[in-house]
């Protein structure tokens, strides 16, 4: 259930702009996984490795303003 949920995370946030605007910025990978939480979300960060594992996606972020490809769009 936890992998949906972090699956949803990425659902939402390739649908949303500015979400994916608060979270391509933070920084390390368990401050992104904490304030998904905070709002809603029930996952751990291994959880949210294994489902960016299994899509073949990157957490890495790049350019300016940062950006990071592991949205669903």
């Amino acid at each position: 259930m936890a992998k949906k949920e972090a699956e949803r995370l990425l659902i939402d946030g390739g649908a949303s702009r500015e979400m994916r605007l608060k979270y391509d910025t933070l920084e390390p990978k368990s401050a992104f996984v904490a304030t998904a939480n905070e709002e809603g979300y029930d996952f751990t960060e291994s959880e949210f490795d294994e489902v960016l594992r299994e899509s073949g996606d990157d957490f890495a972020s790049f350019g300016n303003p940062r950006k990071r490809a592991i949205w669903w769009f």
